[in-house]
């Protein structure tokens, strides 16, 4: 088994908060290449770092905000017309991802959805706690406390005997613990220092729950400016547009 790298293309949150992209993670194995959350800005993202979206096999998405899953118009518009794919590409996520994804193509460009493209595309839907294996990655998802019209998850990603565990959007839940247990490598968010807002981490209560976590790592992402504003106070590492993990 070789190295896995973790990729962040993006960092960000919803806002361009420090001027980040907006989330994307790009793992990649000696024979692989897939993604964790695809942003409205990530194919821009990949393009900066010289990742080829041709070379994507599948993009595991936590959960539907534009955030987070609003690259994939863009993507496959790209992939047909641009990137002229010709391998099979798979994207998994919570249940509604098909729906809201066809959705959003046709308000973005209308007549989009209804276009064959020429290669194979294949949808996964991933039920809760329910380990699921797309070509050689496991992936299980767990219930995070944030709301998008639909189920929104904390994912598990097993490949190569490697852990990466992704957050993805979440209040603290206990779920964090087990979904991060003994992985080699956490990307949490933390979207404040140590005010509480809904649907969101902050940094005092990640710091409280540490000593519970038996991860080998832990690194926050997906940050406010005002947490950007507090990084001096700030003992764990955290993430940025570029940044690239050996696990």
């Amino acid at each position: 088994m070789g190295p896995v790298e973790a990729h962040f293309v993006g960092s960000g949150d919803a806002f361009g908060s420090g001027g980040r992209l907006q989330t994307c993670i790009a793992i990649r194995t000696s024979e692989d290449l897939f993604l964790v959350d695809c942003g409205a800005s990530s194919l821009i993202g990949m393009r900066q770092q010289a990742i080829e979206p041709r070379n994507v096999s599948k993009i595991l998405i936590t959960h539907l905000h534009g955030d987070h899953f609003g690259g994939l118009p863009f993507f496959l518009l790209d992939a047909e017309l641009v990137s002229k794919r010709r391998d099979p590409l798979t994207i998994a996520g919570p249940p509604g991802l098909e729906e809201r994804l066809t959705k959003t193509m046709e308000a973005l460009f209308p007549g989009s959805s209804q276009v064959d493209p020429s290669f194979e595309l294949r949808f996964v839907e991933l039920r809760p706690r329910d380990p699921t294996t797309i070509d050689q990655v496991r992936v299980t998802a767990f219930p995070a406390a944030h709301f998008s019209g639909a189920p929104s998850y904390s994912l598990r990603v097993e490949v190569e005997g490697k852990v990466f565990v992704y957050s993805g959007d979440t209040q603290w839940t206990d779920n964090l613990i087990e979904a991060s247990a003994g992985a080699d490598l956490f990307v949490c968010e933390c979207y404040v220092f140590d005010e509480q807002v809904p649907l969101h981490n902050d940094y005092r209560t990640v710091l409280q729950n540490l000593p519970r976590f038996t991860c080998k790592r832990v690194v926050l992402t997906h940050m406010s400016d005002a947490m950007l504003s507090r990084l001096d106070d700030v003992e764990l590492p955290t993430s940025e547009d570029g940044l690239r993990l050996t696990l």
